[in-house]
């Protein structure tokens, strides 16, 4: 049993913690195993996941009083990034266990069921995770049919539930579901359920095993719900069930850049080597101006990425309700992630035909970092959302130019200096939902340079951010462009009628 009085974090301070926690990765990517053949099967090996879970990195997500190092997130995303350094995957197993379980169940979950729940986490290699996908409301969360009822001493939910990673191999699930009232009706309010796959009667049923495209280290699958929870298994919202939700995944998106930031230095510093050592022409890689511009690209990445991380752990401790967190955690979300898949697919194309291969890092990364555009919110229905938000703002203070609206908004006051001509326009009184899209793109991105400023301002390198904004401005004057050429081509759901080239040569 953990010594409450005496945690076995304090024997080690984390500084000391993490450099050797990156050190025992480094060991068993790529001396103890042959992860370029593990990448290449389903699941992980359990000896190969219980050697990673020896050093207990999961301890950084759970509080002191129940022998964890204190859920301190700047702590938090450096145990994501020292992972995805390696394996993006297995970033992905920790990000869902502390974001997506250990963060709202420590700030929501019922006290008595905490010190068994953090014990077999810490002890006994626990893994946890969140259900709120169904198959036929997939970001139409709102309506999700799992439905709950009451029971003498507990709850009965029902449902079924998909593409939730660590399906069949999470210990415990936080579940979501809504109450079946006496008309046999659901109510509009969401609840959630600690299930525990010890107890015969919480175990949820895996129908079906999906064969995803990437991220092989995680299983993916159809659950059906079928179990009863004692009264203590349901959290407790401060409010309403719906803001615990978005106080949860509004945190996971904020924390999302620590899974990016290991994964995107990697591929920078594989580039760089690839690219010093490369000769083409008499001439090293790095010496051509079209691989200066990538290389360029990816730092710029790199460096908006570390700004996100700052700001992230600085905004999105369980401590701080970020349930409004809407337009700075889904620019962040849905930036990064197209920030990490735009690195992948030129960190490909600077290794040539040996990227071309799925054990390959920069393959393997194209493939692995491109569900993390859809996953927890597309990235367009996110950048839509940012355009949404900020028209509402923009129309309570009667502004419709964009660029002085920005001025006075705190999350890119700092920032519109450096974009002030880019953002000079009158926002669009009622926008297609393409437009939207396009502007939520464009706001991300000043957000999130705001964020590199004030990294910048605390004494980050210079150089690097000089960097990001020439890349940001050439995004910026990109969509703008977009704006202004009014493409409003629609689709022909009919269009082989004189369509077949053949018949008109």
């Amino acid at each position: 049993m953990i010594n409450i009085a005496a945690p076995t974090h304090e024997v080690q301070r984390f500084d000391v913690f993490i450099k050797a926690f990156r050190k025992h990765l480094a060991n068993l990517f790529n001396a103890r195993y042959d992860y370029n053949a593990l990448s290449l099967k389903r699941g992980l090996p359990p000896s190969f996941l219980s050697e990673i879970m020896d050093m207990q990195p999961l301890a950084v997500a759970i509080p002191e009083n129940f022998g964890g190092r204190g859920m301190h997130v700047r702590e938090c995303l450096q145990v994501l990034s020292a992972a995805s350094y390696e394996s993006l995957s297995l970033s992905l197993i920790f990000g869902i266990n502390i974001a997506l379980f250990l963060e709202p169940f420590a700030k929501y979950g019922h006290v008595g069921m905490k010190e068994q729940v953090f014990n077999k986490f810490l002890e006994h290699k626990a893994m946890g995770g969140l259900m709120i996908t169904e198959p036929n409301y997939g970001s139409d969360a709102l309506n999700m049919q799992t439905c709950y009822t009451e029971l003498e001493a507990g709850y009965r939910i029902k449902g079924e539930k998909h593409w939730q990673g660590l399906t069949g191999e999470a210990d415990f699930w936080l579940v979501a579901a809504r109450r079946k009232n006496e008309q046999g009706e659901l109510v509009r309010d969401i609840d959630f359920f600690l299930t525990d796959n010890a107890c015969a009667e919480q175990q949820i049923e895996v129908k079906q095993r999906f064969n995803s495209l990437g991220l092989y280290a995680i299983p993916y699958g159809l659950n059906h719900i079928d179990v009863e929870v004692p009264m203590t298994h349901r959290l407790n919202p401060e409010s309403t069930g719906l803001k615990l939700m978005l106080d949860t995944l509004h945190r996971s998106r904020l924390q999302f850049p620590g899974m990016g930031m290991g994964f995107i230095k990697r591929l920078l510093d594989e580039s760089l080597r690839h690219c010093k050592e490369r000769q083409v022409a008499g001439l090293r890689l790095y010496e051509m101006d079209a691989v200066q511009f990538q290389l360029s690209r990816i730092q710029a990445a790199y460096t908006l990425c570390s700004a996100m991380c700052s700001y992230g752990a600085a905004v999105s401790s369980i401590e701080q309700d970020v349930s409004g967190n809407g337009i700075d955690a889904n620019s962040v979300k849905a930036l990064v992630t197209d920030l990490m898949h735009e690195s992948a697919q030129m960190a490909l194309q600077l290794s040539g035909a040996n990227g071309y291969r799925l054990d390959h890092l920069a393959g393997r990364a194209v493939v692995d970092s491109r569900p993390f555009q859809i996953f927890e919110g597309s990235n367009e229905m996110l950048y839509t959302q940012v355009a949404e938000s900020v028209a509402k703002l923009m129309r309570k203070h009667k502004e419709q130019n964009l660029l002085r609206f920005l001025k006075t908004y705190t999350l890119t006051a700092q920032a519109v200096p450096y974009f002030a001509k880019s953002l000079d326009f009158t926002f669009p009184e009622q926008p297609k939902k393409r437009d939207l899209l396009t502007l939520g793109r464009i706001i991300a991105r000043v957000i999130c340079f705001q964020m590199a400023v004030v990294l910048q301002d605390a004494g980050f390198n210079r150089e690097l951010v000089a960097i990001t904004q020439k890349h940001v401005e050439m995004d910026l004057e990109m969509f703008v462009g977009q704006l202004h050429a009014n493409n409003d081509a629609v689709a022909l759901m009919d269009y082989e009628e004189q369509a077949s080239w053949a018949d008109f040569v």
